[in-house]
């Protein structure tokens, strides 16, 4: 029974984000979750305590869906360390997250309604910091060139460049998204390594 209910409460929260992307937070009812998720009305009020609750579970979830996969991963730790291989990683990076759409849409909205929940921007900043800290503990293990500063440098760049192709997906082709992402590696990881001292 518990493992129905873990099932179902995911299934809840995925619907959570689908109804976030397209409606924004204003539109965030346990009504409308029930809808998306074609349960009986009333489902996913039993689920969670409150809209709060929703909030910071689908705030979560969406973290938890953007993870790559175990084969992602592998084939990231058996490539080579140049910093064509790191605009390789990096435009990979950009291409699934921006596959997730709905899920950085939905993010991009907790984030503006965290502004107004506190319990909510504590769950966002708290994995945020973390997604921050495995970026870079990774990163340092990897032997990718660059340093702790150029990682959260292309995560910051990069996570614009997601938001654009998102939100306006005109303004730069695929093509254009991928210069960019192999841009932002060789300038700021080419000038992290000049400024580093020598001998």
């Amino acid at each position: 029974m518990a493992r129905r209910n873990d099932r179902r409460r995911a299934a809840l929260v995925d619907a959570a984000i689908e109804v976030l992307a397209r409606d924004g937070a204003r539109g965030l009812t346990f009504r409308a979750v029930d809808t998306e998720a074609a349960v009986p009305t009333g489902t996913a009020s039993n689920y969670f305590g409150s809209r709060d609750d929703l909030f910071t579970q689908a705030g979560a979830r969406i973290y938890e869906r953007l993870q790559p996969d175990e084969a992602t991963i592998a084939r990231q730790r058996a490539a080579d360390r140049d910093r064509e291989t790191y605009a390789e990683l990096m435009r990979e990076l950009v291409g699934r997250v921006a596959s997730f759409r709905a899920g950085y849409l939905a993010l991009l909205e907790l984030r503006l309604e965290a502004t107004r929940r506190p319990e909510l921007r504590r769950v966002l900043t708290e994995r945020v910091r973390a997604d921050v800290d495995a970026n870079v503990a990774y990163h340092e293990t990897s032997g990718l060139p660059g340093d702790a500063m150029a990682v959260k440098l292309l995560m910051l760049t990069l996570n614009w460049l997601i938001v654009e192709q998102l939100t306006l997906p005109d303004v730069f082709s695929e093509e254009e998204r991928d210069r960019l992402a192999t841009a932002a590696v060789e300038r700021i990881v080419g000038a992290e390594q000049t400024a580093r001292p020598q001998g």
